[in-house]
């Protein structure tokens, strides 16, 4: 089970290089996008100047471009992600994997006579960097990366005999990616029209079960926060059919997450695709109002003596969680201290999604929930189309729910969250400049290190012997939590995760 959690938290984390592009390419697409659209322009006339439009257009233009090729975006991503060294050529042989794979699909297509020459989506067929093959979308890019990352790690330091020697090393994995691209495409030719129809009733299962269907995702999706397993879990939704499937401008989109931005780009949308109700917009009830709500909780049940220094520990993280929608260093202030918080915590968060869902509330958005989304995505879209009023309308109340719940319960049950603490349980801090050598000194010392990497929030390593890992110590860092299993670390720091790994990995001189 140890060796399935290490596994599994390297394969999430590789998620979020690709994902973390999204945020810039979404805010291209959503201001151009909302800004260019025919109908923002007749309710605002003040937005009808050629030059400004001609701005708008090129942004939307580049922000569509991204979330056009999200497919090879991620099959470089994850074989990055995943690659223990020279990562860059284990990128460069996914997207060149990713051809191959394509091509092959569309050779065989042509072959058999099945390559569709009038409607591509109805035959499950599309067009993915200018070739004609099957739909296999982010799962195809996830797919070829994964391979090319196992085939990478496992012989980049090949040595072949001499009158070969150039292709040896780094050189040779391009080389036996691309061959066994094929293969996989060939598999891929035989076996993805099943998987195609296989999601397809996965959806409408999903779909089927209403509401509650939406409760369980929500609240499944929190619960698998702390184990930094929540990317794998909601990827599917956003990216491929599972989300729903829509044609839009003569386009079969599949996805939530890309229906939703193929929506912002075409003028013809009304109303945004029904699924981002129940995927995404339950996000924003959560972040901007209920776990600010708990946060004022905290800091009302602290010691007096305590308040001023929970202050501008709480009001930062509330105002991250507010502002951006990054809730970890809010949720890791409760969740081990006090687990039954973490779970009422996500048992509101299931009914926020619920929530969203009955009130058809469809704010997208391009990480997470946060205020920056929903001005974005909501209000500059328009009542009409996203419904955006009663996120306010819901989370007003839900802001009182957690504030009051939190409350009760560290009061009843005298639960020891931040400023509650035992004296005994303090623990000193060390200094930024002292950081890097502390974390290394608890993960058990260099050569009990494998893989530093991180994610949006999570200091993610994978040790050798995990009974030289000193819990103790790498609280001394400033961390907001810790997950363990076996030799799989996450440390969790908060938004600026990314300048601890680079101080760790240049301290081990990497």
């Amino acid at each position: 089970m140890k060796k399935v959690f290490e596994k599994a938290q390297q394969f999430g984390k590789s998620f979020m290089l690709p994902i973390a592009v999204l945020p810039a390419a979404g805010l291209l697409l959503g201001i151009g996008g909302a800004l260019s659209n025919p109908n923002t322009v007749s309710a605002y006339p003040f937005l009808d100047i050629a030059w400004l439009q001609a701005i708008f257009t090129i942004m939307s233009s580049a922000g569509s471009i991204v979330f056009g090729n999200l497919p090879i975006i991620f099959a470089v991503g994850v074989a990055v992600g995943l690659a223990r060294s020279d990562k860059g050529t284990a990128g460069l042989a996914a997207m060149i994997g990713y051809f191959v794979m394509n091509s092959t699909i569309n050779a065989l297509l042509s072959i058999t006579g099945e390559l569709a020459k009038d409607s591509l989506a109805g035959a499950g067929q599309g067009m993915a960097v200018g070739i004609q093959t099957l739909e296999t979308g982010v799962f195809g890019g996830i797919i070829i990366g994964v391979v090319a990352a196992a085939l990478h790690n496992k012989y980049n330091k090949i040595q072949l005999p001499q009158v070969l020697g150039f292709f040896g090393g780094s050189r040779f994995i391009p080389i036996v990616v691309s061959f066994t691209a094929i293969i996989v495409g060939a598999i891929l030719f035989i076996v993805w029209p099943y998987f195609q129809l296989f999601i397809n009733q996965l959806g409408s299962l999903v779909t089927s079960t209403g509401t509650i269907g939406t409760f369980f995702y929500g609240f499944i999706l929190r619960m698998l926060g702390p184990l930094g397993l929540h990317h794998i879990f909601y990827l599917p939704f956003w990216q491929t059919a599972l989300g729903g499937t829509m044609e839009i401008g003569g386009h079969i989109v599949s996805g939530t997450q890309n229906i939703f931005f193929a929506q912002l780009a075409d003028p013809q949308t009304e109303q945004y695709y029904e699924g981002v109700s129940r995927f995404m917009s339950g996000r924003f009830i959560t972040m901007m109002f209920g776990l600010p709500g708990a946060a004022l909780a905290i800091y009302h049940c602290a010691k007096p003596k305590n308040k001023k220094v929970v202050a501008g520990i709480l009001l930062s993280a509330a105002l991250t969680s507010f502002l951006t929608g990054i809730t970890e260093p809010l949720e890791f202030s409760f969740l081990f201290v006090a687990p039954v918080l973490y779970v009422i915590h996500a048992l509101f968060d299931g009914l926020a999604f619920m929530m969203a869902d009955i009130f058809n509330i469809t704010v997208g958005q391009t990480f997470s929930g946060g205020f920056i989304d929903f001005i974005l995505f909501g209000i500059l879209q328009g009542e009409a189309k996203t419904n955006w009023i009663y996120v306010l309308i819901v989370g007003i109340p839900w802001f009182f729910l957690y504030y009051f719940t939190f409350k009760f319960l560290i009061k009843k049950k005298n639960l020891k969250v931040v400023g509650r603490e035992n004296e005994e349980q303090a623990v000193e801090q060390v200094t930024a400049t002292e950081r890097a050598k502390t974390i290394v000194e608890g993960l058990g010392g260099s050569q009990n290190i494998d893989v530093v990497d991180c994610c949006a929030t999570r200091l993610r390593v994978t040790i050798k012997d995990e009974s030289l890992f000193n819990e103790g110590i790498i609280k001394q860092t400033g961390s907001k939590g810790i997950v363990k299993k076996g030799t799989g670390v996450q440390i969790i720091y908060g938004p600026q995760v990314t300048i601890v790994k680079n101080e760790v990995e240049e301290y081990l001189g990497h």
